[in-house]
């Protein structure tokens, strides 16, 4: 009883260590993995804590665990019209690239450690995947609006190049361990079985749990618990199956996350909890695991390893998988510099320890100094390298909150909190001269501790919070009606679109008519929309830009494919204003 409370206190000190500290990230600028990392560090045998804890089967099996959960999750808050431009991209990287980056590193490593090439290779395969975690946290924690072709590219990525990483390892560690020196076609049969089993069953699941979940009338509490045990369930069982269990839970949250699903709003925010407790656990145990003073012969090895990884190993591979598509370079950059490094690569070092290879403590120190070297320099560095590279775009506006309104599973209508403030054109505006979408009302308004009760004569006033009630689908009309978006000084709408958005319809002669551009005979019939997309072809994004007649026409909204609005910034020394019709 006494041993239960000791690690029950332990345990639970850490984590709220843990979660306090992380409002250091913000003030100081280091990731809040970096944070968890150096908590676990400070709690275990070389730190004040003392903690003794050096047992990687049981690192092994929390942190697959942990893995899982963290998949699951970013496969539930991936859009599948994400895929429409990223997902060709993403599985370039996370196939191609991996072997890239893992080839490219392992010859480094074997020529700089003097160690035979197929330990190099393992060291590489090791370190050669980004990580979903780091990803989605950083990409999420720094509040990056990112866009659509970058984000969906390097989100897809890491959550779905584990399985290559993992199956990589696997087999470099089995051959290794049997004194094998040469790769046989054999792997090329193991990797479709692995990938094939995965996508198999990852899709089956999450179908047949979207099924499950809309079929049986629980509390509310139980339906993110119904999910993650099923979603395991389904990991675990593709791993039985000899398919790659990662990939399936991730595809399981897809399927989940772009289903017409009973209570999801809800689901959401509870998977999101577990999330972050899988995070802070999984970065906790791994800090306790590793010694720091183990570190420090492999330290200055391992940091020539991770800047090599970081400046030439991951753009190399980048720059190749990505030829093939539409990415400017300054996307291609920011490509290559999110190769973030987080617990995948510490857990896979766990493999060689756990087999007993000849320089596995090595290959786990150098592991964990160049994820330690990668949160540092890249994770802290997002922001800058976002503004400098210039793939960032303006915030939409979005709900102070959101939840399902589950009253039947197909009606799909949600409550959405907003509170106005001063910088909302409604202020003042009676309720009855509000253009709302169809099937939206507000059905609560507090004002202050007030709860009112609004008739169509009522006026909105500062700081007022309203219930709307509306479907998922009129969310960006609502948004732009009630809430404001807060952003940096370059990224306000007018610098960055320009002073006029123009209709993506409007013909070319026409525009060339009111700004006195000389249009080509050849495109004189063209439409403005044409123009970009056969420019840009044929997935733009919000933010893609060319150039035209001098003038810089910036992709400002879309529906699928189709160009609906287009910003124009005009150079310095032309003047001119909106013709009849353009807004």
């Amino acid at each position: 009883m006494e041993m239960m409370n000791t690690l029950f206190l332990v345990g639970t000190l850490l984590l709220c260590t843990s979660i306090l500290a992380s409002s250091m990230s913000s003030k100081l600028g280091i990731p809040l993995l970096l944070i968890f990392l150096v908590v676990g560090m400070l709690a275990g045998e070389d730190g004040p804590g003392g903690i003794v804890f050096d047992n990687t089967d049981a690192a092994y099996m929390v942190g697959s665990l942990a893995l899982a959960i963290i998949l699951l999750d970013g496969g539930l808050r991936t859009q599948v019209s994400n895929f429409r431009v990223a997902l060709w991209p993403s599985v370039s990287l996370a196939s191609i690239g991996v072997v890239i980056s893992a080839a490219i590193t392992g010859a480094f490593t074997a020529l700089l450690l003097d160690l035979d090439w197929m330990t190099g290779m393992l060291l590489g395969a090791i370190v050669g995947s980004t990580d979903a975690a780091a990803v989605f946290s950083l990409l999420q924690g720094k509040g990056l609006n990112l866009k659509q072709r970058v984000g969906a590219t390097l989100e897809i990525e890491s959550a779905s190049n584990d399985p290559m990483a993992i199956f990589l390892t696997v087999t470099l560690v089995a051959m290794i361990g049997a004194g094998q020196h040469d790769l046989s076609w054999s792997l090329l049969g193991l990797f479709v079985q692995q990938f094939g089993v995965g996508a198999l069953v990852g899709l089956g699941g999450g179908w047949l749990l979207t099924w499950l979940v809309n079929r049986v009338n629980l509390d509310t509490g139980l339906y993110p618990l119904l999910i993650t045990s099923g979603a395991i369930l389904v990991f675990a069982a593709t791993n039985m199956l000899g398919g790659s269990g990662f990939l399936a839970i991730f595809l399981t949250g897809l399927v989940l996350g772009n289903s017409r699903l009973r209570n999801l709003q809800n689901i959401l925010h509870m998977q999101d909890g577990m999330a972050w407790l899988s995070q802070i656990g999984l970065f906790l145990m791994l800090g306790l695991l590793v010694s720091p003073s183990s570190l420090v012969d492999a330290a200055l090895p391992a940091l020539a390893i991770a800047l090599f990884l970081i400046l030439v190993a991951r753009p190399l591979a980048v720059l190749l998988c990505l030829a093939p598509f539409v990415f400017n370079w300054r996307e291609r950059l920011f490509v290559s510099w999110v190769g973030l490094r987080g617990a995948v690569p510490i857990m896979l070092a766990l493999f060689p320890l756990v087999a007993g290879l000849e320089h596995a403590e090595l290959l786990f120190n150098i592991a964990f100094v160049v994820v330690l070297v990668s949160l540092l320099i890249q994770g802290a560095s997002l922001p800058l390298a976002a503004r400098l590279c210039k793939v960032e775009i303006p915030p939409q506006p979005q709900p102070l909150h959101r939840t399902s309104l589950d009253l039947v599973v197909d009606s799909q209508y949600e409550i959405l909190v907003y509170q106005l403030d001063n910088a909302n054109w409604c202020v003042g505006t009676r309720l009855r001269d509000l253009k709302m979408p169809p099937d939206s009302h507000i059905g609560a308004l507090f004002r202050g501790s007030q709860l009112l009760h609004p008739t169509g004569s009522t006026r909105l006033d500062l700081n007022d919070v309203l219930c709307v009630i509306g479907r998922p689908e009129h969310l960006p009309e609502l948004s732009r009606l009630f809430s404001k978006t807060k952003a940096p000084s370059y990224l306000d709408n007018r610098k960055f679109f320009g002073d006029f958005i123009l209709e993506g319809e409007a013909l070319l002669a026409d525009i060339g008519q009111f700004y006195g551009f000389d249009v080509p005979a050849e495109d004189l019939g063209k439409t403005l929309a044409q123009l970009c997309s056969q420019k840009l072809g044929p997935h733009p994004v919000v933010g893609d830009k060319i150039v035209w007649q001098d003038h810089e026409w910036v992709v400002a909204a879309l529906d699928n494919d189709r160009i609906l609005k287009v910003g124009l910034k005009l150079s310095d020394g032309h003047e001119g204003k909106p013709p009849m019709g353009f807004l």
